[in-house]
């Protein structure tokens, strides 16, 4: 079975169709690409899967379970997380903190216990610790755990998403546009780290990017978007050399 499986997805803002009639089956464990011009309706797929939109159409599927219009809580308690192609991390807490707030999500102790100290806290709170440097530890972190978010480097602060997003244990991540403003050191560095969450974490990965040298690295199969439909579908080599998706980013 698929882990995701969308059928006929579509969204209408007033009279603008910005996704249309898409078909998209993810297998678990793969490393899939979501590509398109800009305003292709990519990040609006995204925002669809994760609940911030509600599509005026079509079913959305996780492990056979219909998800389709749930609230982005719940979405993300059933197992999907994302990052955002602009940074969203809590600037002004320590990277520790950060990871811990993405732990929270599956915290086993009342808000009773936790304001008055109860010992259940205190062991909730140690275990938490210990499960946010692992997970700082894989993205070698763990000597930032008491920096400031805002004062990671760049490439830092998104392999500090990607640890948040992990910290709510998902069946299915979702990243907008990872490699967003990194050179190509950082870039290359960056593949290496997704391939190493995918294996590490037994996860299933869909990306939006631009870069295609990326694309082409880590992406299995890809589907290309152009004015909300799917323009290609298929394995990365053959859908890179499709003529109508050249023509369609080259504008020809």
């Amino acid at each position: 079975m698929e882990l995701l499986k969308v059928k006929n997805l579509g969204i209408s803002f007033g009279g603008l169709r910005a996704v249309d009639a898409l078909n998209l089956e993810i297998e678990k464990g793969q490393l899939y690409g979501l590509i398109g011009p800009n305003g292709a309706g990519k990040t609006t797929v995204f925002n669809m899967l994760t609940g911030v939109y509600k599509p005026t159409d079509g079913t959305i599927f996780l492990e056979g379970e219909n998800i389709t219009g749930k609230k982005t809580i719940e979405i993300n308690k059933h197992g999907i997380a994302r990052t955002f192609q602009n940074i969203r991390l809590f600037h002004e807490q320590s990277v520790l903190d950060n990871v811990k707030i993405g732990l929270h999500n599956k915290r086993v102790y009342s808000t009773f216990s936790g304001i008055f100290r109860l010992p259940v806290y205190y062991k909730v709170e140690k275990e938490m610790n210990e499960k946010a440097m692992e997970l700082l530890e894989v993205f070698d972190l763990q000597n930032e755990a008491d920096v400031l978010a805002s004062n990671l480097p760049y490439g830092k602060q998104r392999k500090l998403e990607i640890a948040r997003a992990l910290a709510t244990d998902p069946k299915l991540l979702l990243l907008d546009e990872p490699a967003a403003g990194m050179n190509p050191n950082e870039t290359k560095e960056l593949m290496d780290t997704i391939r190493f969450v995918r294996d590490q974490f037994d996860m299933t990965i869909l990306l939006i990017e631009h870069d295609m040298k990326l694309v082409s690295g880590i992406c299995e199969e890809l589907t290309v978007l152009n004015f909300g439909q799917a323009l290609a579908q298929g394995e990365t080599g053959e859908v890179l050399n499709d003529p109508e998706v050249i023509k369609a980013y080259l504008g020809e």
